[in-house]
């Protein structure tokens, strides 16, 4: 074994995906190969340790009721699955103890009781995975149910036989397990019951329960399945060194699990103080805070969550007017409402859409946060030319006829087109229901988590339609910028006071319709600093994408590094020497 270079390179790789979990499996792995502590050349060998364990084991099955395999030699089987030791040797599990299945009495209601006189009754959810032991049980059955299940003792391994299936604990009192449980008892003193339980939780033990489970509709192990499990057996003096150098070795993972924790923790509180400074900007130390967050950017940021922590701050920055300085000379984002109800109401004239009432007049009240000088809240129906909803339409899967966007083409602020269902050509609703570049879907319906959902679509004009549960916005090209409108409404500023607030007051499935979405408020920019915002915006986001790659990049190269070390560790000096001199 050569743990040395992991240890020497740990801090390099500790931040690595599932690093510590990686460590752990690592530490159990080598325990079952006999690479974790040194053979004693005076510890007897297993050989002669399971000579003793035969008589014991026929005595413990016949006092405890268990079925046994006919005897197997395991000794020089071609099906061993690595090499062990010299003083090690292959067993079928079998061969060291008595293996049974629990049982419930039925119905299970009838039998259980408060009496303290009734027996424990060990279920599933009575053990706390990543325990050992089971130290007690919520329920009893009435002692007649004893007959219809088993009765384990302290000392006694159980094994979840169902569902997630293989995991060991060790019983600390005595009870009735139901079918859920496989009892395994072993011979007092001639089997370390720890050593097991760490060989239940290696990798090896769960490969080969997963295999003798596999092809079954509901996977789960049954008593034979579990008996010709092939266990690794060590002198019993390794044994308890071996457990003696998992606990060590499993308590310093807990501190690097910890100290892990620690530093992660004190990555998040500089993450949240530095967005928390942003999102409740100081004018007068505002630019201040804004280049500490970004030079600490690096130093704060090891998740992908952070990062969309800082680009959900830039959205709410760049619709609060505090991501690029204002500029006096600006046409007012008034006179762009102007013009934008001018052509809104040529496009009526032209009968190209209808006309529609007034939008109720916006009210100081209803005014999430004050804009910048030059700005206006708006009503979303007031800042575009129209919205309208999508074909009804039954779209089918073909190669023929119009792409039909549906609510899973909404991603992330795009619209995407891989999508196979489609419409006729000779459709009604065709050609009023084209897309045109530059138009944004809204997703009206669905969980609460998608409706809201707002993509811009960047495609050819006339090519493509879209669903009745989405909702079209047309901005107007002239008088406004489209990325901002669909940036704005992409905030969770946005979402957590437009539209969270409708979704809470409705039951079933939520749904925010177009009505609901023209009353909508957004901040307006003048269009000038609309375009210095997407443009700011973009730069920042990119340096966002920058850092995720690095991430991603440094992530995959510790998991390399981490696998190369556990492979190097596992292999056997002479063979690197072997393969170095080839």
């Amino acid at each position: 074994m050569n743990a040395e270079r992991l240890l020497k390179h740990y801090e390099t790789i500790a931040d690595a995906p599932d690093a510590i979990a990686r460590l752990r499996r690592f530490i159990l792995d080598l325990a079952v190969r006999g690479k974790l502590v040194p053979q004693a050349p005076n510890d007897e060998p297993a050989s002669e340790l399971l000579k003793r364990i035969a008589k014991e084991k026929a005595r413990l099955v016949a006092e405890g009721g268990f079925n046994s395999l006919e005897p197997i030699d395991c000794e020089g089987a071609t099906t061993e699955p690595f090499e062990l030791p010299s003083t090690w040797a292959w067993c079928l599990l079998d061969d060291i103890a008595g293996i049974a299945r629990g049982g419930s009495p039925r119905p299970i209601k009838s039998y259980l009781t408060r009496d303290a006189n009734g027996i424990p009754w060990i279920k599933i959810g009575d053990s706390t995975r990543g325990s050992i032991y089971i130290n007690g049980t919520e329920e009893r059955i009435k002692p007649e149910g004893l007959s219809r299940s088993r009765l384990v003792v302290p000392g006694d391994l159980l094994l979840s036989n169902s569902m997630s299936f293989g995991y060991p604990y060790i019983t600390n009192i005595s009870g009735c397990i139901h079918d859920g449980w496989l009892v395994i008892r072993t011979p007092e003193n001639q089997i370390s019951k720890l050593y097991i339980h760490s060989m239940f939780l290696s990798e090896y033990a769960k490969r080969a329960f997963s295999q003798a489970a596999a092809g079954a509709v509901v996977q789960n192990l049954n008593a034979d399945k579990v008996r010709r499990l092939l266990v690794p057996l060590p002198p019993l003096a390794e044994q308890h060194r071996i457990v003696a150098k998992v606990d060590e070795l499993m308590a310093l993972c807990d501190r690097l699990e910890a100290a892990r924790a620690s530093r992660e923790a004190m990555r998040d509180r500089l993450a949240a103080a530095s967005l928390a400074r942003l999102n409740a900007p100081d004018p007068e130390t505002f630019q201040a805070d804004a280049r500490f967050a970004l030079a600490a950017m690096p130093a704060s940021t090891t998740r992908p969550d952070q990062i969309k922590q800082f680009r959900q701050t830039i959205l709410n920055l760049a619709v609060r007017g505090k991501l690029v300085p204002q500029d006096a000379s600006d046409e007012p984002a008034a006179e762009l409402l102007k013009r934008i109800a001018v052509e809104r109401a040529e496009l009526v004239k032209k009968k190209e859409i209808r006309r529609e009432d007034p939008l109720d007049p916006i009210q100081s009240a209803e005014m999430p946060f004050d804009v910048a000088a030059g700005w206006v809240w708006s009503r979303i129906g007031e800042a575009v030319l129209f919205t309208q909803y999508g074909t009804s339409q039954k779209s089918t899967p073909s190669e023929n006829g119009v792409p039909v966007l549906t609510m899973g083409n909404v991603q992330d602020g795009l619209v995407i087109w891989s999508n196979e269902k489609r419409i006729p050509e000779t459709s009604e609703d065709l050609p009023a229901l084209y897309l045109r570049k530059f138009d944004l879907l809204y997703n009206r319906t669905n969980s609460a988590e998608l409706v809201g959902k707002t993509g811009i679509y960047l495609g050819d004009d006339g090519v493509r339609t879209f669903a009745s549960y989405l909702i079209r916005l047309r901005p107007s090209l002239p008088s406004s910028n489209p990325r901002f409108l669909n940036m704005a409404m992409n905030t969770p500023e946005f979402r957590e006071t437009q539209i969270i607030p409708l979704i809470k007051k409705q039951t079933g499935q939520a749904n925010v319709n177009g009505t609901a979405l023209k009353s909508m408020l957004i901040p307006l920019p003048p269009l000038a600093e609309q375009h210095r915002i997407v443009a700011k915006v973009d730069a920042l986001m990119a340096l966002c994408d920058r850092l995720e790659a690095s991430l991603t990049a440094s992530a995959a190269t510790r998991r390399r590094l981490l696998d190369a070390l556990l492979a190097e560790a596992l292999t056997p000096v002479a063979d690197r020497e072997l393969e170095a001199a080839e």
